[in-house]
């Protein structure tokens, strides 16, 4: 089974009045490969960005993309998980205010991406 993991951020312009500008997110590595049981981890680069929330999708080919998990940090840090997605399975902590990890546990024939 393929499936894609994708990571993202919103800001919202409500926020910011008057900003735009483009970021760029960046997601390594593109490919990551385990075996069963064992734990993966992929890392996302949220940019120029900082102090935002990092939300990971998984989209299986053909299927919409499904919110797995939200990870905020901003003086205190926080998840939240979207349905059928949880931990310890679906875990993500941060290395700095724009770098992100997803972190997938005993991984299974289910969670393989490519």
């Amino acid at each position: 089974m393929a499936c894609l993991y994708v990571c993202l951020f919103y800001m919202s312009s409500s926020y910011f009045p008057g900003v735009s500008g483009v970021t760029v997110v960046t997601q390594k590595p593109p490919v990551v490969t385990v075996r069963k049981g064992e734990t993966a981890t992929m890392d996302c680069n949220l940019g120029t960005v900082d102090n935002s929330a990092a939300r990971w999708y998984k989209q299986v080919p053909g299927g919409v993309p499904q919110y797995m998990l939200r990870w905020y940090h901003t003086g205190w840090s926080s998840v939240e998980y979207g349905s059928g997605f949880s931990s310890p399975k679906f875990t993500s902590n941060h290395q700095s205010k724009s770098d992100y990890r997803l972190i997938i546990n005993t991984v299974e024939e289910t969670d393989s991406a490519v």
